[in-house]
C-alpha cells in the first residue's frame, strides 16, 4: 500500500493538536498557497479531491501535475486530466460482496498457479461487507413473518453464508455485518462511517477526510453525511481493496442551491424526486453535484441523505452535502465517540470543509430550487426520474396504460380472484411496500408512515384485500423508535408487520402475490401496481408480474394500500369511509409537521443507536451456528450452486496478449434506450423455463428452491443465463417479442440470447450489440459485464453509455464504443443479419476513433467511425490484459 506523504511537494503536511492527541494532516490552505489557488473558490467536493492527491503524491501514481490540474480546474470549471483516487475504504452488500469474495478466491488459486504469494491477495483498505439483500417477503402481514421470513433466507442461502464466514476469517481488513442487522447505506450512516478517518503509520497518526467507493450504486447516500463516496462495480472495488487507485478525469460539479423551507405537508421524499427531476433534466452523469445555500439550514441530515442516496436515479457521480452543525448533531445522535466528533470539527474548520455560505465557491454550472415550491408527488410507472405530482395519478396512468398494456381490450373490466369476494382490474394495486434505504434511514416519513397508520385505525379505515403489505426498515433503530412510540402497533393493525432488515422489494425480493391474484392477472393481461419508499422501479425489478410501479414516501405507501388503487385522486377523492359512513380524505389522517417533531424528539436517543450497534458483527444464533471452512485458499465445492470457480483466470500467462480488432462478428441484440443494468442481469426472481431455470433443474433444484439471481451471483453458470434474461427486454431481432431473446442466424430461429451465445461461441464468432442512448443505467451490476463478457461479446456499440456501466465493460476487457454525429443504429438500418469488423483496436490509446465495416451477405453496406469509450491510460491497461482482474493479479505476481 502507498505510503501518505511521499513526495510533499507543496509542503501541506502538517499537524492538528485536539485536546492531549495530535494528527499529521495534509493543509489545504498551504497546498493552495503553493498552487497559487483561492482555496474558498474550490467546492468541497473537490478540495477532498484534493487532500487525496496530496497524502498520495509519490511523483509515480500521483504526480505534482495533477495538483496543478486542480488549480487549472478552477479556470474552466472543466477538465479531462485523469487523476487516480484511492479512497479510505470499501463498503459492500451480499449480491455484489459475493461475487467479489469469489473472485479474490480465485485469484488466491491463480496466483499460486503463476508461481505468487497468495498472502497477496488480501485487501489493504478496509472493507465491510452487510449482508442486507437476502431477505425476501415469503410471509407478510402477521405477527411471525420476520420470523419466518429469517428462516428462508438462513435455509435459502445458507452456502452463500458458509463461504462469506470462510471469507470473514481468511482475509485481512474484511468484516462482515451478518444478515438481520440492516441495510448496507444505513448502517454506514448510522455507525461505520466517520466523517473524518485516522490511520496510524511510521509512528504518526494522519487524519483525513472519510472517502468510499462501494458495490452498491447507493452507496451515495453517504454523502449527506459529507464522506465523499459513490458506486462503483464490483471489479473495480476489488482493485481498489488490492490497493490500485481508481482511475477517473477531474470531474464537473454542479452547484445546487436550496433556499426556503419545506411546506406543511410535504416529505423529504416529495423532495428528493423534485430533486432528481430537476438533476435528470440538466444532464449531471458522471458529474459531482454540490449542494448549498441557506436553505441547507432547514434540512435535517436524514433528509440530506435521502437525497444524497438517488444519486444513481439523478445520473451523478455523487450528490454532495459540507460538514456543518447538521453533521456535527447527527454524529451526537448517533452516538458517535466524542473524540471523533471532535476531530470532525476541528478539522472540517481548520481544511475549509465546513460549510459557509459566504463562501465564493465556484462551479461548472448551477441550479436552484426554493423548498417552499416542492408538492407532494410520486415517481414511475417505470422510471425513478419521471416525477408525478400526487394530484395528477390518475391521469399518468392511464396516459401510461397503452405503453404497459398494448391489449387495450380489458382497460375498464374487473373481473373476479376465484375463492375471493373481491375483483382485480387496471390500476389496482397489489403492493404496498415500505422498504429500502432511501427512505427507512429518514425517522420523519418512517414516524410520518406510523402516524398516519394511527388516525386511518382511528378513523375505522383499512388495507384492500388484494394489497400484499411489508415493512422492511434499514436497521434495528427504527423498530426501535417505531415500537417505543407505539406506532408499530398500528402499522401491524394495517398489515405493515416488520418482514425483514433488507432491501426486500425495492431489489426485486417482493416475493410471490396470492397464487388466485397471480393467475388473475397473467389470465385477464392485467396492469396492476406496486407502490414502494424505495429508489428504483425500472421494468421487471419489482415483480414480474407488476407492470406499474411507483415510487412514493413512506405515508402515501399506507394511503396507497389503504385505497387499493392508482386510479384515485388522493388530493381531493375521498380514500375511503369512517365508522360512521362519513367520506375520509387524505388530509384527514395526514400527521402534521409538528406532530412529527414531537413523536421524533420524545423516542430517537443516542442511547438507542450505542445499544442496537453494540455487537453489530456477532449476529443472531442462526449466524454464530454456521460451520466455519478453515485455510487460506477455498475448498470449493463442485455440487453447489451457489459458489464456483469462475473461469475468468483459465489459462492466464504471465504476459499480457494486448487487444485484437474484432473480424466477421454477429450481432447478438438490437436494444433501444435506457436499457438498465436490471436488463441485463436482473437481481429478481428466475423464471421457470429460463435457460437458468434449465441448468438448476438439471442440477436437481426444485423450482421453490431457485431463489434469486441476485443470490446466485456466486454462480458464474447461472449467471451468464441469466444475461440479458429480463422479461421485459425487448431485442429487435426477435420479432418484438419480450423477454431474454435474439434470433441465431445460421438457423433463422428465435430462441433464447444464452442458447444461441453459446452456439455462436462454438463455431468461434465474436460477437458485437447495438444500444441506444443510456446504456447500463442504474444499479452497479458487474455481472452486467461480467455475464456480456462470458457470452462471448467482443463489444457494446450505444450513442451513450451509464458511467458505472461503462467502467464495468472496460474491467472485463468488453469494447465500449459510441457511434459519432448522433448517429444510431437504427439509422444505419440494422436488422440484425448483418456482420460487423471493427478495426483499430490494436494499439490502443484512450478515446481513439476506430473503423466499424457492416457488411450484408458478403458485401459492405456501411462503413462508419466510434468513438473507444476506454477512457484513461489505466484503462488501456486493464484491456490491454484482458481486464482489470487480470491486470492486478499479473502485478500482484
Amino acid at each position: 500500500m502507498m505510503k501518505f506523504g511521499d513526495k510533499n511537494s507543496t509542503g501541506a503536511k502538517s499537524k492538528l493538536k485536539i485536546g492531549s492527541k495530535e494528527y499529521t494532516y495534509f493543509n489545504l490552505n498551504k497546498a493552495a498557497q503553493s498552487l497559487n489557488i483561492d482555496a474558498k473558490r474550490l467546492p468541497i467536493s473537490m478540495k477532498i479531491i484534493l487532500e487525496n492527491l496530496l497524502r498520495f503524491e509519490d511523483n509515480r501514481v500521483v504526480k505534482r501535475k495533477d495538483l496543478e490540474a486542480v488549480a487549472e480546474w478552477l479556470k474552466t470549471k472543466k477538465s479531462d486530466h485523469e487523476i487516480a483516487f484511492l479512497p479510505a475504504r470499501v463498503l459492500m452488500q451480499d449480491f455484489t460482496g459475493v461475487p467479489a469474495v469469489v473472485d479474490l478466491a480465485a485469484m488466491r488459486d491463480a496466483i499460486n498457479k503463476l508461481g505468487g504469494d497468495a498472502n497477496k491477495v488480501n485487501p489493504l483498505i478496509p472493507v465491510d461487507l452487510v449482508i442486507d439483500h437476502s431477505v425476501q417477503v415469503d410471509k407478510y402481514a402477521t405477527p411471525d413473518s420476520l420470523k419466518v421470513n429469517v428462516k428462508y433466507e438462513m435455509e435459502r442461502n445458507l452456502e452463500r453464508y458458509e463461504f462469506l464466514r470462510w471469507g470473514q476469517d481468511a482475509f485481512n481488513n474484511f468484516r462482515v455485518v451478518p444478515p438481520g442487522t440492516g441495510i448496507c447505506h444505513q448502517v454506514n450512516l448510522e455507525y461505520l462511517a466517520q466523517v473524518v478517518w485516522t490511520m496510524s503509520m511510521r509512528g504518526e497518526t494522519f487524519a483525513y477526510p472519510d472517502t468510499l467507493v462501494g458495490t452498491d450504486s447507493h452507496t451515495t447516500m453517504i454523502n449527506g453525511l459529507s464522506v465523499l463516496g459513490w458506486g462503483v462495480g464490483g471489479i473495480e472495488a476489488e482493485a481498489a481493496m488490492l490497493g490500485q487507485p481508481i482511475s477517473m478525469l477531474l470531474p464537473e460539479v454542479i452547484g445546487f442551491k436550496m433556499t426556503g423551507n419545506l411546506r406543511e405537508g410535504v416529505t423529504a421524499t416529495d423532495l428528493v424526486l423534485t430533486v432528481t427531476n430537476m438533476l435528470r433534466k440538466k444532464g449531471v452523469v458522471g458529474k459531482f453535484v454540490e449542494f448549498y445555500g441557506e436553505g441547507l439550514k432547514h434540512l435535517p441530515l436524514a433528509d440530506r441523505s435521502t437525497i444524497a442516496n438517488m444519486a444513481p436515479e439523478y445520473g451523478a457521480t455523487c450528490g454532495f452535502f459540507p460538514i456543518d452543525e447538521e453533521t456535527v448533531k447527527y454524529l451526537e445522535l448517533s452516538a458517535r465517540p466524542k473524540e471523533v466528533i471532535d476531530l470532525v470539527e476541528t478539522y472540517a474548520k481548520e481544511q475549509g470543509l465546513w460549510r459557509d455560505d459566504s463562501m465564493s465557491m465556484e462551479f461548472t454550472d448551477t441550479l436552484e430550487l426554493n423548498l417552499s415550491e416542492v408538492e407532494p408527488s410520486l415517481a414511475g410507472p417505470k422510471r425513478p426520474q419521471d416525477k408525478i405530482n400526487l394530484s395528477a395519478i390518475p391521469q399518468n396512468f392511464q396516459k401510461e396504460l397503452p405503453s404497459l398494456n398494448k391489449d387495450s381490450s380489458n382497460t375498464d373490466k374487473e373481473f373476479h380472484v376465484q375463492g375471493k369476494s373481491f375483483t382485480l382490474g387496471n390500476g389496482n394495486v397489489v403492493i404496498a411496500a415500505i422498504t429500502s434505504c432511501t427512505n427507512t434511514s429518514n425517522p420523519s416519513v418512517m414516524i410520518g408512515a406510523g402516524l398516519l397508520a394511527k388516525k386511518a385505525i382511528e378513523k375505522g379505515l383499512n388495507v384492500k384485500p388484494w394489497v400484499k403489505t411489508s415493512l422492511a426498515p434499514g436497521s434495528k433503530v427504527v423498530s426501535e423508535y417505531l415500537s417505543k412510540s407505539g406506532l408499530q402497533y398500528y402499522l401491524d393493525e394495517l398489515g405493515f408487520y416488520l418482514v425483514g432488515y433488507g432491501c426486500t422489494t425495492c431489489i426485486g425480493n417482493s416475493g410471490p402475490l396470492l397464487e388466485e391474484i397471480e393467475k388473475t392477472i397473467v389470465d385477464n393481461n392485467l396492469v396492476v401496481a406496486a407502490v414502494l419508499s424505495g429508489n428504483r422501479n425500472f421494468e421487471g425489478r419489482v415483480h414480474p408480474y407488476v407492470r406499474a410501479n411507483y415510487l412514493a414516501s413512506p405515508p402515501l405507501c399506507v394511503a396507497y394500500a389503504i385505497a387499493g388503487t392508482m386510479e384515485i385522486n388522493l388530493s381531493s377523492e375521498p380514500i375511503g369511509k369512517d365508522k360512521h359512513g362519513n367520506n375520509v380524505f387524505l388530509k384527514d389522517i395526514w400527521p402534521s409537521n409538528e406532530e412529527i417533531r414531537e413523536v421524533m424528539s420524545s423516542v430517537i436517543t443516542p442511547q438507542m443507536f450505542a445499544s442496537k450497534y453494540a455487537e453489530v458483527f456477532e449476529g443472531e444464533e442462526e449466524w454464530k451456528q454456521i460451520t466455519i471452512s478453515t485455510g487460506l485458499n477455498y475448498t470449493w465445492n463442485d455440487k453447489s450452486t451457489y459458489i464456483k470457480q469462475p473461469p475468468y483466470f483459465e489459462n492466464m500467462s504471465i504476459n499480457p496478449s494486448g487487444t485484437d480488432d474484432i473480424s466477421n462478428a454477429r450481432i447478438l441484440a438490437l436494444l433501444s434506450d435506457s436499457i438498465t443494468t436490471d436488463h441485463i442481469s436482473p437481481a429478481g426472481n428466475i423464471a421457470k423455463t429460463s435457460p437458468a431455470a434449465k441448468y438448476l433443474l438439471s442440477h436437481n433444484i426444485p423450482v421453490d428452491e431457485f431463489n434469486s439471481y441476485g443470490s446466485r451471483r456466486g454462480n458464474h453458470e447461472v449467471m451468464m443465463r441469466g444475461t440479458f434474461a429480463n422479461t421485459r427486454i425487448k431485442n429487435e431481432m426477435a420479432g418484438g417479442a419480450e423477454g431474454g431473446l435474439t434470433r441465431y442466424m445460421d438457423e433463422g430461429e428465435v430462441e433464447s440470447i444464452y442458447d444461441a451465445a453459446m452456439k455462436y461461441r462454438e463455431e468461434n464468432i465474436p460477437l458485437v450489440i447495438f444500444a441506444g442512448k443510456e446504456y447500463g443505467t442504474g444499479s452497479s451490476r458487474d455481472w452486467a459485464a461480467k455475464g456480456t463478457n462470458l457470452l462471448g461479446v467482443k463489444a457494446v456499440i450505444a450513442e451513450s453509455f451509464e458511467r458505472i456501466h461503462r467502467s464495468n465493460l472496460v474491467g472485463m476487457g468488453v469494447m465500449p464504443l459510441v457511434f459519432q454525429n448522433g448517429l444510431t443504429w437504427k439509422d444505419l438500418k440494422l436488422s440484425g443479419k448483418e456482420t460487423v469488423s471493427i478495426t483499430g483496436l490494436e494499439n490502443i490509446t484512450p478515446l481513439k476513433p476506430v473503423k466499424c465495416t457492416i457488411s450484408l451477405d458478403g458485401m459492405i453496406i456501411n462503413e462508419i467511425t466510434l468513438t473507444l469509450r476506454v477512457d484513461t491510460e489505466v484503462e488501456v491497461e486493464y484491456v490491454n490484459n484482458g481486464g482489470i482482474l487480470q491486470y492486478v493479479l499479473r502485478k500482484l505476481v
